[in-house]
């Protein structure tokens, strides 16, 4: 018998299963394609999706006709939602995060709700990138979509839908619309009421990990066994970190993918002014009573730009061989401090100050300066940066002992290593990196009890096989980089804001 966990990203879908003790059975990865309509707008077409999902999952479960699963659960991306009708039919495309559309609504919420009452309602601060502001633009701009639509789903509890469960939502996902009362864990008719929105077009709250229903005989055909248990999943870093083991308050996930990401856990919800002077939310574990907040910056996103300014035609023969060109431009690095200093400022930041008016920065740089040393000097920048969000949120009282890492970026032991010498703390690589399928099939044996409890999950399924700690004499030379990192930041800040606005 299997688990099955489905991990429904912006840029593609993984289906993994694995049995009782979290050994990889078999996985299948599909790619979306952003859709771009006009300029600002990016879509996914949830029928195209679907059928990826659907065909991923066949590959899979035709790979374990003789472990069948037992339950599946999905991990997704939050925000987004799909319209869909009664009869589980797909209505229109889902709106993504960093579509511009929905931002005349934001100063329309915040004029009756101020963002540190809204933070203590729901736990977010008030911003175009939530699901709120894309389904007012839909009510507003698409009467007939919006009319028609049965209910809003986002894409953990679409793919849970459209399987066969109830249209249900756990409290992870439904915070990522800014219309959940966090304390009370039901919809906000507060709101509701700002927004103009009807809460019947809403699906109903649940805890991650509870049991919302089967999947239907249509599935049959692709190898999908009729009645196996849906379980309600949850946001892809709160699954993610379930994934990696961390559960428990003083330990923290640390994602290396497209953007860096460091989920820390805790049982008391810290102070709502303490958490909007840093910009950082409050969000449901998808465990029983804990609390996570996500600190990121761009980071492997900045990694990608070196790689195809740098490395283009290596990255391209590296695609057609099969061959891992990260792994050799890492391999590249000096040791120590690469000597330079990048801003990476290079889109949007992330918390605290979300800054969009600025730009990247390198300095330091000689004839002499290598390819590796702006590797390294790249890679040490967006670390800099989550070690000052990590500092922060610590100067709250929550501490964090050490770091299991997921994501792309974990299978390099130069980069774990380099967040070790300049975080100070040490980083765990689990055995499985993709940790957000995992996550999803931990919670599927979660909510049917082939797991009883989440700490016996993580006992049974979650092996960490490696451990960085810091060098301490590395520690003491970053300190220095750190602190000039820092001043660099706040030094030329004005400059590249002016350099931004001239590009």
């Amino acid at each position: 018998m299997s688990l099955l966990g489905i991990d429904v990203g912006t840029t593609g879908v993984k289906v993994a299963a694995f049995d009782y003790h979290g050994a990889l059975l078999a996985s299948a990865y599909r790619e979306f394609v952003i859709e771009h309509p006009q300029p600002g707008c990016a879509v996914l077409d949830a029928e195209v999706c679907w059928r990826l999902i659907v065909d991923a999952l066949g590959q899979v479960c035709s790979a374990i006709a003789e472990d069948p699963p037992v339950a599946l659960s999905v991990s997704s991306l939050g925000e987004a939602v799909v319209p869909v009708s009664v009869d589980r039919r797909i209505l229109g495309k889902s709106i993504l995060n960093f579509d511009v559309r929905g931002a005349e609504f934001v100063e329309v919420i915040r004029a009756q709700i101020s963002d540190e009452e809204l933070l203590r309602l729901n736990g977010n601060i008030n911003g175009n990138h939530y699901g709120l502001t894309k389904l007012m633009y839909l009510a507003k701009y698409k009467p007939e979509l919006y009319g028609q639509t049965y209910k809003f789903l986002p894409w953990g509890a679409f793919v849970s839908f459209m399987l066969g469960s109830e249209p249900c939502v756990d409290y992870s996902l439904a915070n990522r619309l800014l219309l959940m009362d966090i304390n009370n864990e039901c919809w906000s008719w507060k709101m509701i009421g700002i927004s103009g929105l009807q809460s019947a077009k809403l699906p109903d709250l649940v805890p991650a990990g509870t049991v919302i229903g089967q999947t239907s005989s249509m599935f049959a055909s692709i190898g999908l066994p009729e009645g196996v248990a849906i379980v309600a999943g949850g946001h892809d870093q709160c699954m993610n970190a379930l994934g990696c083991g961390v559960i428990e308050e003083g330990r923290a996930m640390f994602g290396m993918g497209t953007f860096l990401c460091a989920v820390p856990v805790y049982r008391e919800k810290p102070k709502p002014e303490k958490m909007l002077e840093r910009g950082l939310n409050i969000e449901h574990h998808a465990v029983p009573n804990r609390y996570v907040s996500f600190l990121y910056n761009q980071g492997g996103s900045v990694l990608k730009w070196y790689r195809d300014t740098f490395a283009a035609a290596e990255a391209r023969c590296a695609r057609d061989e099969g061959t891992d060109i990260y792994a050799k431009l890492l391999s590249e690095m000096p040791a120590g401090p690469s000597g330079l200093m990048v801003v990476p400022h290079f889109t949007v930041t992330g918390p605290p100050k979300y800054i969009s008016n600025s730009s990247g920065m390198i300095a330091g740089l000689t004839l002499e300066s290598t390819r590796g040393q702006i590797c390294k000097a790249v890679l040490e920048s967006v670390t800099f940066y989550m070690r000052d969000l990590l500092e922060q949120f610590e100067s709250m009282g929550i501490t964090v002992d050490s770091y299991n890492a997921v994501g792309g970026g974990a299978a390099s032991d130069a980069w774990l290593q380099l967040s070790a010498d300049i975080v100070g703390k040490s980083f765990h690589r689990p055995e499985v990196t993709e940790a957000g399928a995992l996550g999803g099939a931990i919670n599927a044996g979660l909510g049917v009890k082939v797991f009883h409890y989440p700490l016996e999950a993580k006992a049974q399924a979650v092996r960490l096989v490696k451990t960085f700690d810091p060098d301490p004499d590395e520690h003491r030379r970053y300190q220095e980089w750190f602190e000039m990192y820092q001043e660099t930041v706040q030094k030329q800040g004005d400059f590249l804001a002016s350099l931004s606005a001239k590009a």
